[in-house]
């Protein structure tokens, strides 16, 4: 499958398109494929490493640990993992997820909802992270 990786932090000119193994859903995980992916400021952090800070919390010192970009998603579900209950293969989600910027992820069940018949997948995919974050700088 066809994913966004990097290899290094720097700015958008280390992505690179790549071909990468389809990840499998572990226990309690949903296999989604992607039909749209969010773009939020967490993205550009993770990208670039800064503040440096952030590389301590378990995102890689000197490298990236997880090379897929990409944390809101939307798209099908494709398969499932053991003791996932609240989805089957066809159901349309969106939530959050490490990896998104790929034709396939595996995502956390539970930080997984069903996608309203009546929003696109791009605003599902807007909506776990940079939509509450606009609403919050509204609201506040």
């Amino acid at each position: 499958m066809k994913a966004i990786v990097q290899d290094v932090y720097g700015n958008s000119d280390v992505l690179k398109l790549r071909e990468i193994a389809r990840p499998a859903p572990a226990e309690g995980e949903v296999l989604i494929r992607v039909r749209a992916a969010g773009v939020d400021q967490g993205v550009w952090h993770l990208m670039t490493g800064l503040p440096y800070l952030i590389r301590l919390f378990g995102y890689g010192l000197r490298k990236p640990k997880v090379p897929v970009r990409g944390r809101e998603v939307a798209g099908v579900v494709e398969t499932i993992g053991a003791g996932v209950t609240r989805f089957q293969p066809g159901d349309e989600v969106f939530g959050t997820c490490e990896g998104s910027f790929a034709e396939y992820v595996c995502a956390k069940e539970k930080l997984l909802a069903r996608k309203p018949a009546n929003l696109s997948f791009e605003g599902a995919a807007a909506a776990p992270i940079s939509a509450v974050t606009a609403l919050q700088a509204v609201r506040d």
